[in-house]
């Protein structure tokens, strides 16, 4: 009896402790909202495009867009080519580029508007970029089946291999090609040699005519003719005399 009554004891005096322990810490607080997405952070994330956030820093678009997001309400998709990707790009390409010209690259990585993977398969072709503004040029089409999404340029194509972010207003898609458009990398059509201009016909009073031409090729010849004639006359003459 005496041990049950001390064993109860026992167990009330740790059912306090608990309590007073539990009473003392304070509860933790609820998580925040999460902030809104920073486009660097999600690349360096990835660990492999290093290139590509070195496109989108030398051309300050990295801090636009997280700006757009932070402040606009914006909402963009970003095609991110992998370091292999620039990789194969042909030796020189980037550095042949002009700076406004590498701006016009990277914009065309990004879509003005946020795509899940099932948007896609609705999508209307052609789709604008960032570098479309309003003259309806550096455009890709999009298409989707079984899964799979492939990005056209009319240059090359890209398939989507994997999401690296995809909570709006941003989504970020990874591709092993870079994304080439026609208006920086297709055939340069040269501009046709303008056409000589035709002469005006000579009036008759300027060019001699074909008969004038044609006595007087006539009488230099005769003229000739006779000069050879008059050597030869000359010669037997003098030979005569010798004789």
């Amino acid at each position: 009896m005496a041990i049950s009554h001390h064993a109860s004891l026992i167990s009330s005096a740790l059912l306090f402790t608990f309590l007073s322990i539990s009473n003392a810490q304070p509860a933790a607080p609820a998580p925040g909202p999460a902030g809104p997405p920073n486009v660097t952070a999600i690349l360096e994330k990835g660990g492999q495009y290093t290139s590509f956030i070195r496109l989108l820093k030398e051309t300050k678009l990295d801090n636009q867009i997280n700006t757009q997001l932070n402040y606009s309400g914006n909402s963009y998709t970003i095609f991110a080519p992998t370091d292999n990707a620039f990789n194969n790009l042909k030796a020189g390409t980037l550095n042949s580029l002009s700076q406004q010209e590498q701006v016009n690259l990277a914009l065309y990585h990004v879509l003005p508007q946020y795509y899940t993977s099932d948007m896609f398969q609705t999508v209307s072709n052609p789709v604008r970029t960032q570098a479309s503004g309003s003259n309806g040029v550096y455009t890709v089409n999009i298409t989707s089946s079984m899964n799979q999404v492939n990005v056209s340029t009319g240059i090359d194509d890209a398939t989507i291999t994997n999401t690296l972010y995809a909570t709006s207003p941003l989504a970020v898609y990874s591709i092993e090609k870079v994304l080439q458009p026609e208006d920086l990398f297709g055939v340069k059509t040269t501009a046709a040699a303008p056409t000589p201009a035709s002469k005006s016909p000579k009036s008759t009073a300027d060019a001699p005519s074909e008969a004038g031409t044609a006595s007087t090729s006539a009488n230099s010849a005769v003229g000739t003719k006779w000069s050879s004639l008059a050597g030869l006359g000359l010669v037997g003459v003098t030979l005569g005399a010798l004789l």
